[in-house]
């Protein structure tokens, strides 16, 4: 039996301790992974280290997949993505308590299929007459 990583869940966890102890939340992305939206001007060695303390983002969005919220940098307000297999670790900024998570490489997509691949170009169903 496949299970689901348990990367997003302990984020979300020790996000939430780190906040219920008084302690500002970092979070370490690894940049080189697709589909990071970051402050490009920001990053240092392909990694970027955010502050996800609520006075200084908005939105916050952790699901299983993405993490995502907006923050200010320099003045200027900006979306940013992070999949959550690109975080490598979540962590008080006072103390350096939390959890570094190892690399991991991007799941591979799953064999193509050998049957062909039917593609329908209109939405109405139709029949033909086959002799």
């Amino acid at each position: 039996m496949s299970m689901s990583s348990q990367r997003p869940y302990l984020i979300r966890a020790i996000y939430q301790w780190l906040l219920d102890n008084q302690c500002t939340p970092y979070l370490l992305v690894n940049t080189n992974h697709e589909g990071v939206v970051v402050p490009e001007q920001y990053i240092r060695d392909a990694r970027i280290v955010l502050n996800l303390a609520p006075d200084a983002i908005s939105g916050l969005n952790m699901d299983n997949d993405w993490v995502s919220f907006s923050a200010r940098f320099s003045g200027k307000a900006m979306d940013l993505f992070i999949p959550v297999i690109a975080i490598q670790a979540i962590y008080g900024k006072e103390n350096n308590e939390g959890m570094f998570f190892p690399e991991e490489e991007p799941p591979t997509p799953p064999p193509a299929s050998t049957k062909p691949v039917t593609k329908i170009t209109s939405g109405k169903p139709s029949l033909k007459l086959v002799k």
